[in-house]
């Protein structure tokens, strides 16, 4: 009998990384909506999800309250999820590379080391039909962007998953 005949690879085929800027709104909110889509798919043990922000101004925090409220009214608990600065790194760890808005696209294009650009998007990227392109900073507002930010989130999330689909069945 071959090794491991019959038995699923244990790492992930595909790694999707969201990156915002302190990666306690957009990105933990895009993370954990990625994550229950992919488990809703039967997908959670063929990706690798994580989320990072551009800027180190709450590594280790868990999410915003007012992000993690948001997704508990929408069944959906991101608390355990802890904030982390992106890494030039992660461009050669993850397939996807998704960022929220063109700001951190940016900086995240200045990380890329060469060859890897492709890696890059933006989330809005996987909702052509959605009119917004950017996925806007909740922080400084009050609830109605962080309903706003799921709600883009969510439908840029299946647009992505889709792609996801796409590579997992091309391998």
């Amino acid at each position: 009998m071959k090794k491991n005949q019959g038995v699923k690879d244990p790492k992930p085929q595909v790694s999707v990384l969201f990156v915002c800027m302190g990666n306690i709104c957009r990105s933990p909110t895009a993370h954990g909506v990625f994550r229950r889509l992919a488990a809703e798919a039967k997908l959670l043990d063929r990706i690798e999800i994580d989320s990072a922000g551009t800027h180190a101004y709450h590594v280790g925090e868990r999410p915003d309250p007012r992000a993690c409220e948001t997704a508990l009214g929408r069944g959906l608990d991101i608390r355990d999820l802890r904030a982390r600065c992106v890494e030039a790194a992660d461009f050669h760890a993850f397939d996807y590379v998704v960022a929220m808005d063109a700001d951190n696209h940016a900086h995240l294009a200045r990380l890329c080391p060469p060859g890897l650009e492709s890696k890059l998007s933006l989330l809005m990227d996987f909702a052509p039909d959605f009119p917004l392109r950017e996925v806007p900073d909740p922080y400084y507002g009050g609830r109605r962007g962080f309903d706003q930010v799921f709600d883009m989130v969510e439908e840029a999330a299946r647009g992505l998953l889709a792609d996801v689909r796409q590579r997992l069945d091309d391998r």
